[in-house]
């Protein structure tokens, strides 16, 4: 087992969590109509910050991978060249975005935006391991509420192929991805879930250290993470998957909801797999893991329902 039980159990609880609660918030910013003949279509309501991008099907799948190419070189470059207030201030922004959009579905806008920047200030300029972790859980669902609207199933399905493909490829073959991975967790920015082991988290440049536990991994500075795109993206096929089983399968709203967390229990039954097998100090692409569990979720959904 790469972690210690103990964190290993909490990274899969929060995991969980994010995914439980972004599908409510997802289900929450919908509305359902029936139309006469009893058929069911499913609305998005726009976000707190205004209206999503004007994509749908591949189109959206295009957006998605433009955009995380470019994040991914504009990450590098800024570890390359040191400009780390300036990755600062893009983690703040990015953290704003998701933020208040999760909180713009259970609060007026105005309450929403301003929470949502006080959280991300404290994310992002005073951090703390409780904190990071507890603001992670919402930011997934502001990401899913944003974007799981721009995709039916199938393109969902493909973007996941496409992503696994790709982490497996920027992991263990190219590297990149652990280079933004270590990056990101020795400045206490790590887009994901942060666990630290071994230290104190400080916005300062430097590590309070703090006793660590004999069995900390040493490769990731006495830390256990999970990468945010490994949250995000399951994520959103099972709020893609809940709005096909309203529209496709014709389920009342709160049915649809509570099936679609079969995919979660496949991504979540896939991860738990992928930390009991994983050794100590090596860095491992989740995503192919995770899709086959959301997969494999989705396929007792279509075959049960």
């Amino acid at each position: 087992m790469k972690h210690p039980l103990q964190t290993t159990a909490l990274l899969i609880f929060l995991f969980v969590a994010a995914q439980v609660v972004g599908l409510s918030l997802v289900s929450l910013s919908q509305d359902v109509t029936v139309s006469p003949t009893g058929e069911r279509e499913v609305v998005a309501r726009p976000t707190v910050l205004g209206e999503r991008p004007d994509a749908q099907g591949g189109e959206s799948f295009l957006l998605i991978a433009i955009g995380v190419l470019i994040g991914t070189a504009i990450a590098l470059a800024l570890i390359r060249f040191g400009l780390f207030r300036i990755w600062r201030a893009w983690f703040f922004l990015a953290v704003w975005v998701a933020l208040s959009i999760a909180l713009g579905v259970l609060l007026p806008a105005a309450i929403a935006i301003s929470a949502a920047a006080v959280l991300s200030a404290w994310k992002a300029f005073r951090p703390n391991p409780i904190v990071h972790n507890l603001t992670e859980i919402l930011v997934y669902g502001g990401i899913a509420v944003l974007i799981a609207p721009l995709f039916d199933l199938w393109w969902a399905i493909a973007l996941l192929l496409a992503v696994s493909v790709y982490d497996w490829i920027a992991v263990l073959r190219t590297g990149h991805m652990v280079t933004l991975a270590k990056a990101q967790a020795d400045r206490n920015l790590f887009a994901g879930l942060y666990l630290p082991m071994g230290k104190v988290m400080t916005p300062s440049r430097q590590t309070i250290r703090a006793p660590a536990p004999p069995k900390a991994s040493k490769d990731e500075g006495g830390a256990a993470v999970l990468g945010g795109g490994d949250i995000s993206f399951p994520l959103v096929l099972a709020s893609v998957a809940q709005v096909w089983l309203i529209e496709a399968r014709n389920l009342a709203p709160a049915t649809a909801l509570s099936a679609s967390l079969v995919v979660t229990l496949g991504a979540t039954v896939a991860l738990a797999t992928l930390f009991a097998l994983a050794k100590k100090g090596r860095f491992y692409p989740a995503m192919p893991a995770l899709t086959a569990g959301c997969l494999a979720g989705l396929g007792i959904i279509a075959l049960i329902l």
